[in-house]
C-alpha cells in the first residue's frame, strides 16, 4: 500500500490500488473507509462508455457528461461519497455523493466570486468566517486580502479535506495561511457558541437550496450567522440559477430580508461544468441601499 503524507488533519490515508481509500488513521483513531454497496460510480463510468454522467430529476430532461481519462480516487468517509478523476478538458474533476463539486479549469469562477464580492463589498473586512468549503479554494481567496487578520473555516468532513490536499494542492493552498483555523464541527453547533457580531463577513458553501437534503432555510442555522455578524457586516451564499424554474429566488430573497433585516442582492458567474453552467450567490447585509459601488474600466 501506498501511504501519503502532508495532509491537513495530520492524517495518513493508505490506498490500496492507487484508487481506493481503504483507511485513514489519525493518532489513536482509525476511520475504514467502504468501497462497494451504494459506492457505484466508477461502475457507472464503466457502463456509460468511459464517460462521467451525472443525472438528477431536478434538471429535468438534462444530463451532464465529461469524459473520463482515468479514476484517481474512490472513497467514502461517514458522511458522503468522494471520487478523483482526471477528464480529457478540465483536469481534474472532484465528485460529491454523484454530484459534480469542481474542476481544475474552472474553479476559480466560482471560489472568486463566492469570497472577493462579499470582501470587497465592506471596508477593510478583518475576521472572516467560512463555513463549507472544504477544498479550500475559498480560503486561497480569503487569503489574498490584507485587511483579514484571522479566517475560521468550519468543515466536518476532514477525509474530505484530505483527499483536497493530496489530488488538488494547488486549490488547497488556502489551508497553509498561518490565519486560518480549522474547525472540525457542524456549522450550526459552531454559530451556537460565536458571541454576536463576531465576524465582518461569513461566506457558506455548504448550502444547497433546491437538493432536499438541505433543510438549512428551515433551521435556525441563518438566524445564528446573522446574530455572527457585526453591524454592518456581510453573508454570502451559494443560491441557485436563475434558469432553474422550479426554484423560488423571490421567496429565498423575501427569507434572508427577513433574517438579515437589509438588502439582498443576488449576483452570477458562469461556471462551465455546473448544471445551467451558473452559480448565484447571494450577498446578505442589515442595511438598506448600495452596498457598495464600484467604477469599472
Amino acid at each position: 500500500m501506498a501511504e501519503m503524507n502532508n495532509i491537513v488533519s495530520g492524517a495518513n490515508i493508505h490506498i490500496s490500488d492507487q484508487r481506493k481509500i481503504v483507511s485513514v488513521s489519525n493518532g489513536s483513531n482509525c476511520e475504514t473507509l467502504t468501497s462497494g454497496g451504494d459506492e457505484n460510480m466508477v461502475d457507472n463510468i464503466k457502463e456509460a462508455g468511459g464517460w462521467f454522467a451525472e443525472h438528477c430529476p431536478i434538471w429535468p430532461g438534462q444530463a451532464h457528461y465529461i469524459k473520463v481519462e482515468k479514476v484517481l480516487f474512490e472513497g467514502k468517509s461517514k458522511y458522503q461519497r468522494m471520487m478523483v478523476f482526471l477528464s480529457s478538458g478540465y483536469g481534474k474533476v472532484f465528485v460529491l455523493d454523484g454530484a459534480l463539486q469542481l474542476t481544475e479549469k474552472d474553479e476559480c469562477s466560482y471560489q472568486e466570486m463566492m469570497t472577493h464580492l462579499p470582501l470587497c463589498s465592506i471596508p477593510a473586512p478583518n475576521k472572516v468566517l467560512l463555513i463549507g468549503g472544504g477544498d479550500g479554494g475559498i480560503l486561497r481567496e480569503i487569503s489574498r486580502h490584507n485587511s483579514v487578520h484571522h479566517i475560521d473555516i468550519c468543515e466536518i468532513d476532514t477525509v474530505l479535506i484530505d483527499v483536497y490536499k493530496e489530488f488538488f494542492p494547488d486549490i488547497a493552498i488556502g489551508y497553509d495561511d498561518p490565519r486560518v483555523t480549522l474547525n472540525v464541527q457542524d456549522g450550526t453547533a459552531f454559530l451556537k457558541s460565536v458571541p454576536n457580531g463576531t465576524y465582518d463577513a461569513i461566506i457558506v458553501d455548504a448550502f444547497d437550496p433546491i437538493r432536499p437534503e438541505h433543510e438549512l432555510l428551515d433551521s435556525p442555522f441563518f438566524k445564528l450567522a446573522a446574530k455572527a455578524l457585526r453591524p454592518g457586516g456581510v453573508m454570502c451564499i451559494q443560491a441557485e440559477s436563475l434558469w432553474y424554474q422550479p426554484f423560488d429566488i423571490k421567496q429565498l430573497i423575501s427569507s434572508f430580508r427577513h433574517i438579515f433585516k437589509g438588502s439582498i442582492s443576488y449576483a452570477w458567474t458562469i461556471v462551465p461544468t455546473y448544471p445551467r453552467h451558473v452559480s448565484t450567490p447571494f450577498l446578505c447585509v442589515d442595511f438598506w441601499g448600495t452596498i457598495r459601488s464600484y467604477n469599472c474600466v
